[in-house]
């Protein structure tokens, strides 16, 4: 409670905060919601995944590291398993969705346009930030739901939770990992280690090279860890700093290039599970790198583009 009634925590950190705590609460009732559920054969597992995760989300800050770390380890066991699976879906009839178009129409893309306008309106305009302008965003496309239509109930929200949750399965729990990946490496020096290397590669003052060299480490390295903000980090100090912005280059157009060339690495790895393996298991694609063949191309022609562009505006 010290934490809420802190004077010297912005409420922008206050508020995400509670966004976590409802996020770890879906979590902890999709977990109980699966220990019930006797239509999913594996409803031990995937209740000890589910509950554990929403711990986690929920609820870190306030508990102990070393617990924390046990029960991160404890919720990997039913997913290295293949314990984690989904029962019996709740989703609506073709015919019921058939009619819930015909009754709503066009308006159907108002609760999801309000998501993306509300963290615009709320980033550039208050100090709270885009992700808890994403979080407001969500609970009015809730409030919107449930105007447009009688039958949206809170239930209703909170079996579609536990259906895409369930769809998703343990990769939802990738991104974050990935994402944490970045700090660590950055902490164990792969930095330094990197820059000594790219040293005897690149000769001194070499602009240009200097700027291929990094926008390539920015794809590599966001393919290997899955996440373009966690390599950028890593790659700007051991690049970035000393080969391109030492010697005169905009940080400005350079890193928000640069962030983009990680993202070019990003259409096509699958460690980017949220963006190309979560949508496999939605689709029910028998390919499970379709997606990432159908970018590869367009990544490589923009990586191409962007290197151009640093190079001639830098």
């Amino acid at each position: 409670m010290n934490f809420f009634l802190n004077n010297d925590i912005l409420l922008g950190d206050k508020l995400l905060e509670i966004i976590y705590m409802v996020m770890g609460l879906v979590a902890i009732g999709t977990g109980i919601y699966n220990f019930a559920d006797k239509s999913n054969k594996n409803s031990l597992g995937s209740g000890v995944f589910w509950t554990t995760m929403g711990l986690v989300i929920g609820f870190g800050r306030w508990i102990p590291s070393m617990i924390t770390g046990i029960i991160i380890l404890v919720m990997t066991l039913p997913a290295i398993l293949g314990r984690v699976t989904k029962g019996k879906s709740h989703t609506a009839t073709k015919e019921y969705m058939k009619k819930a178009a015909d009754n709503i129409g066009l308006k159907i893309f108002i609760p999801a346009l309000s998501i993306g306008g509300v963290a615009i309106i709320v980033a550039l305009t208050t100090k709270l930030g885009a992700l808890v302008g994403v979080g407001i965003g969500v609970v009015l496309s809730i409030i919107i739901l449930m105007i447009l239509s009688k039958d949206n109930k809170p239930k209703v929200f909170f079996y579609d939770a536990v259906d895409m949750l369930g769809t998703i399965g343990p990769l939802s729990m990738l991104p974050m990992l990935l994402a944490s990946l970045g700090a660590v490496f950055t902490a164990a020096g792969v930095g330094e280690v990197i820059s000594s290397g790219v040293s005897r590669v690149i000769p001194a003052g070499n602009l240009t090279l200097g700027i291929i060299i990094y926008a390539i480490g920015m794809v590599l390295f966001t393919m290997i860890m899955g996440n373009a903000f966690a390599a950028i980090t890593v790659m700007t100090v051991g690049i970035g700093g000393p080969f391109v912005l030492a010697y005169g280059a905009d940080p400005a157009l350079v890193g928000m290039v640069a962030l983009t060339c990680g993202f070019s690495g990003t259409l096509m790895t699958p460690m980017a599970a949220n963006f190309n393996v979560v949508p496999v298991a939605i689709l029910d694609m028998k390919d499970k790198y379709g997606v990432i063949k159908n970018q590869m191309v367009i990544a490589l022609f923009m990586l191409v583009v962007q290197v151009i562009y640093m190079i001639i505006f830098s």
